[in-house]
């Protein structure tokens, strides 16, 4: 018999999807193909999936179902991270339809419809239906409206429910996420919509929450009275790739900072929520995003940088000028830092210093909480520069894991003490192998648990944080250059400097 106390959102307890279909948009391009196709089949291995489960396609390619069952086989066999087993592949095979059209299309839609409700009656899928738009953002509102004309996007008499997953960006400024906002709460209910930030899905950001509240080790010290600053960091070795028509006019602030990094400041910054559920935690993050404050002095309170032709691991490489697509005169950043405050009681005075950038010296995101030296060392052996900060680092990638940094004596007879470091990592520490990001933001989607999904109001108040900022860099220059392969521009090192402060080493 069911435990009728047990909280169905109880994690220890596995959690499978119902049965449903999951249309995606955009099936052709590199996510689907490198990250949500081998994600679906992934899910299925692990038994997480029902056998009703259906995966419709919709792409302007001349295909039949079997083209797109191919294009499915041939991802998942290329970048699936379970074994394959062909019992599971036919499972999944068996559910795969594909509707060829474009999105302006109204009978292509229509078609949409008739092969969902097909579904419904042979795999038995009672009308649950998520929309996955992994499509530009300027086709969401076409594709959103066809839904709506279509009846795909459901009603208050129609059987099972709708879902809709929209990935980042979230709008290109205040006043277009609102307009995305309005159009999204037009056709779907609130609950129903999925903002994807592949970044929460990660196992070490929601480790985070754990690291915090299930520890009384470091909850107590969690504030403006031990920690010095917070530093959050995403940095990448690689340049835009074949991505220029989408990052060229966008640039590192918007693609990073309102997104990931504000989101990793949110999590870092908030109040213990009451419970996980999806209302609490955003509840308290929205909290923390709307104490944040920018710099007065923007001119001191931000950087931003250009890559330049510089190496990278021993390679020759071009400056982002030089990138194919790429405008000679363009104004665009590729690496952006800007120091924030948040003004509540916990954090007053605490400055959280958010960097990234692309062809750094190294791919490395991470939370770095550096807490305030000891007010008195009487150590004669140590020299007071060499003892450093306390420190709890966060390692989000490429090693995921936590670093605790202190101070500790030096062997032999003087008393000496010298920075060590305690190393965590998931790979050495668990038996269980970590979903990947996308496997576990899929999964929230089809049971309908949705924590780690940013909320409108979020997406808001991250706008409202970084427009000033643009607006500030648009009147004011262009973005200094800096080498490829090096750590960033010399005026992100120089903001730190006038706080007295440095950057971790990339």
């Amino acid at each position: 018999m069911a435990n009728p106390l047990r909280d169905p959102r109880d994690r220890r307890i596995p959690r499978v999807a119902e049965p449903s279909v999951l249309v995606m948009f955009g099936v052709t391009g590199d996510l689907a193909r490198k990250k949500l196709l081998p994600a679906i089949y992934d899910l299925a291995n692990r038994g997480l999936l029902p056998p009703g489960f259906s995966l419709v396609g919709f792409a302007r390619r001349d295909w039949a179902d079997q083209d797109f069952a191919q294009l499915t086989y041939e991802a998942l066999r290329q970048h699936a991270r379970t074994m394959f087993r062909e019992e599971v592949w036919q499972q999944v095979r068996d559910g795969i339809r594909f509707v060829s059209g474009d999105f302006a299309d109204d009978e292509a839609f229509d078609r949409l419809a008739e092969t969902v409700s097909a579904l419904d009656a042979e795999r038995g899928t009672a009308g649950n239906r998520a929309f996955y738009l992994s499509i530009p953002p300027s086709q969401f509102p076409l594709v959103v409206r066809q839904l709506e004309r279509s009846g795909l996007s459901g009603g208050p008499d129609v059987p099972g429910w709708r879902r809709v997953v929209i990935e980042k960006p979230f709008g290109h400024d205040l006043t277009s996420a609102r307009d995305l906002n309005d159009l999204l709460a037009s056709v779907f209910p609130p609950h129903s919509v999925f903002r994807i930030d592949h970044y929460l899905g990660k196992e070490t950001v929601q480790n985070l929450l754990a690291l915090r509240f299930a520890n009384t080790l470091f909850e107590p010290i969690w504030n403006r009275r031990y920690v010095d600053h917070v530093q959050i960091t995403m940095a990448e070795d690689i340049g835009i790739g074949g991505r220029a028509g989408y990052y060229d006019g966008i640039g590192a602030a918007r693609d990073v900072i309102q997104n990931h990094l504000l989101q990793l400041l949110a999590l870092t910054a908030m109040e213990e929520p009451v419970s996980f559920a999806f209302d609490a935690l955003r509840a308290e993050k929205q909290k923390a995003l709307s104490a944040v404050q920018i710099p007065d002095d923007m001119a001191a309170g931000t950087a931003r940088g250009q890559y330049a032709a510089g190496w990278q691991g021993g390679i020759p490489v071009p400056g982002f000028l030089s990138e194919d697509g790429i405008a000679t005169d363009s104004a665009t950043e590729t690496y952006a830092a800007i120091r924030l405050g948040v003004d509540t009681r916990r954090w007053a005075g605490v400055p959280f210093y958010l960097r990234t950038g692309k062809r750094l010296a190294t791919r490395m995101t991470e939370i770095a909480v550096i807490f305030q030296r000891a007010p008195h060392l009487p150590f004669n052996a140590t020299d007071a520069k060499e003892l450093g900060q306390n420190a709890l680092v966060i390692r989000v990638q490429p090693d995921e894991g936590i670093t605790m940094r202190f101070g500790s004596k030096v062997p032999g007879s003087a008393m000496e003490v010298r920075d060590v470091n305690m190393d965590f990592a998931y790979g050495e520490s668990f038996t269980e192998s970590s979903p990947e990001a996308y496997e576990r933001l899929l999964l929230d989607v089809l049971v309908g648990d949705p924590p780690l999904f940013p909320g409108h109001d979020e997406v808001e108040l991250s706008w409202k944080i970084l427009d000033p900022i643009e607006e500030f860099w648009a009147a004011h220059g262009r973005p200094e250059p800096y080498l490829a392969g090096t750590a960033g521009p010399a005026s992100a090192d120089a903001m730190m400097a006038r706080d007295g402060r440095i950057w971790r080493r990339l």
